[in-house]
């Protein structure tokens, strides 16, 4: 048996194939680890839907921050934006079926010595206290106020998590930060709106895995959200966002000796 923690798809479904023939994937034997964004800005979507979802107890998945846009968008919180590709989804006849899906999955998933998460964490974090912020996040995007939680999340520019925070604006912050966080203070502010490559972060700020105090630094983060950061592993860190919705790879790590597998994207654009 072999896990592979697999990098942003982004709806890139015929690269997700050839990746798993590339590994030899096996449904009965192996497990796949998705970080998240499975969905948007890639050309089929709703084919990646649909073929991990039939994947059952093979595939573990978190939600990044194009699938929690997904449910946003279904939710009439969100607007649809030329350079998105999900209206498939929104238009199946199985759509109900698929966004029920997405919005059971988890926000973080913790198997020692690894943690699963789509952005990151904050260095004020522990582990147990990621844990249990993820879950009262996922509860709430299950629960009968969900689409108050996702109002909050959008737009959510100035919103920043701090322990007082109650209300919608509370599951929001815990959402923003699995799902986009990329650099941050040495206290835990998040830089909002910068994509680009890490020695270009803003003055003041640091990727968040970089911060020396960090509470979480014993565990292996596996990661992805960072196209511009690429494949970047150390010791406890797997960030595996190498960029297939943008041409470049699609990545997937086997977790025992983490051996990389790549398969090149231009096709599928």
């Amino acid at each position: 048996m072999a896990t592979y923690a697999i990098g942003d798809v982004q709806g890139c479904y015929s690269n997700l194939r050839r990746l798993l023939d590339r590994v030899g994937f096996e449904p009965s034997r192996d497990r796949l680890w998705f970080v998240g964004d499975l969905v948007n800005r890639g050309p089929d979507s709703l084919h990646v839907l649909r073929f991990i979802k039939g994947l059952g107890p093979s595939a573990t998945v978190v939600l990044g921050n194009h699938d929690v846009f997904l449910l946003a968008v279904s939710a009439g919180v969100a607007t649809l934006r030329p350079q998105d590709t999900i209206q498939a989804i929104l238009s199946a006849p199985d759509r109900d079926d698929l966004l029920e899906w997405v919005r059971r999955q988890r926000l973080l998933y913790r198997e020692p010595p690894f943690v699963l998460v789509h952005a990151g964490l904050l260095p004020q974090w522990s582990l147990d206290e990621a844990e249990a912020l993820a879950r009262e996040a996922e509860d709430a995007l299950q629960g009968a106020h969900r689409e108050a939680a996702l109002r909050a999340l959008y737009p959510s520019q100035h919103l920043q998590w701090a322990p007082g925070l109650t209300g919608p604006a509370r599951p929001a912050a815990i959402i923003k930060v699995l799902t986009r966080i990329r650099a941050c203070s040495r206290d835990g502010v998040m830089e909002s709106s910068y994509s680009g490559p890490p020695e270009r972060i803003p003055p003041g700020f640091q990727p968040w895995f970089a911060v020396k105090e960090r509470r979480h630094r014993d565990a292996t983060i596996i990661c992805g959200h960072w196209a511009s950061l690429g494949l970047h592993c150390q010791d406890n860190l797997l960030a595996i966002d190498s960029g297939c919705v943008w041409g470049r790879e699609l990545t997937a790590i086997r977790l025992e000796d983490r051996q990389v597998f790549q398969v090149p994207c231009n096709g599928d654009q």
